[in-house]
């Protein structure tokens, strides 16, 4: 691609809005979607095919969709890959793995990327244990992410927080034990990961305060993937990541029900 891809953003509320700054900042034309929800008298076939025009006539090669996650979702993407535009969908990912094959079958048979934003794996502590830990075979994993404001939504749920530390398992050590995993909303402000063996911490990244361009190293390492490059955060990695959070979520319930702290 000769000149930077532009993007087309689906959405409007704040995430919207600051990636709209973030991609002007990088030098990409970006435009806001017109009318992306869905109404109220359309039909889903008929809603897709409104998305999908409208993602067409953006003239972007990107669709980001800066949306909570939902059972719109899948309708979105399709919308994005019939149009022929590759997209960037928020985390969590909440669609089944059914879905996620399809979509992805659907995005290779078109030719295009579905990409999820686990932008915290790119933190530099985390390409680091990627290089240094053999995939984290032997090691454990544990990770903290506590919120101090509340619950935003009743869609943005502690998995969202989960979702963020068992993508930079999935990504660095992904052959390590989940050993302790805590996240909540109105709780201290914490983020933080670590990996242990025989009971010893040999590694530790503090991320409360990260000031790194990660949201742009994502942006790079997808435009590189539309030229051919690797990309390790597709929807193959996303179903990865919501089995570990469902894994989890079991795991956890079931040590509540024998009053396991």
């Amino acid at each position: 691609m000769a000149e930077n891809p532009s993007y087309v953003i689906v959405g409007r509320g704040r995430w919207a809005r600051a990636m709209h700054g973030i991609l002007t900042v990088e030098c990409r034309r970006s435009v806001f979607l017109e009318e992306p929800r869905r109404r109220l008298s359309e039909s889903e076939a008929a809603y897709m095919l409104r998305l999908s025009q409208a993602m067409a006539a953006s003239g972007a090669q990107i669709a980001w969709l800066c949306v909570p996650p939902g059972p719109h979702l899948p309708s979105m993407v399709k919308a994005a890959t019939m149009a022929g535009l590759h997209t960037v969908v928020e985390k969590p990912w909440v669609c089944s793995r059914a879905e996620s094959d399809s979509l992805l079958a659907l995005a290779q048979a078109r030719g295009v990327l579905v990409a999820i934003h686990y932008e915290y794996c790119l933190l530099e502590g985390v390409e680091g244990w990627r290089d240094r830990f053999n995939q984290g075979s032997g090691l454990c994993f544990g990770g903290r992410f506590n919120v101090s404001r509340i619950d935003p939504s009743p869609i943005l749920t502690v998995d969202n927080l989960r979702s963020h530390l068992l993508a930079i398992r999935a990504y660095a050590v992904p052959k390590s034990t989940v050993a302790e995993i805590h996240c909540g909303y109105g709780l201290p402000d914490e983020r933080n990961v670590w990996l242990e063996a025989h009971g010893r911490r040999t590694g530790h990244i503090d991320f409360l305060k990260n000031d790194e361009p990660i949201i742009q190293r994502f942006i790079s390492k997808l435009e590189a993937a539309l030229e051919g490059a690797d990309f390790p955060f597709g929807l193959g990695f996303a179903s990865q990541v919501a089995d570990g959070v469902d894994a989890l979520k079991r795991e956890q319930a079931g040590a509540a029900r024998l009053g396991i702290p």
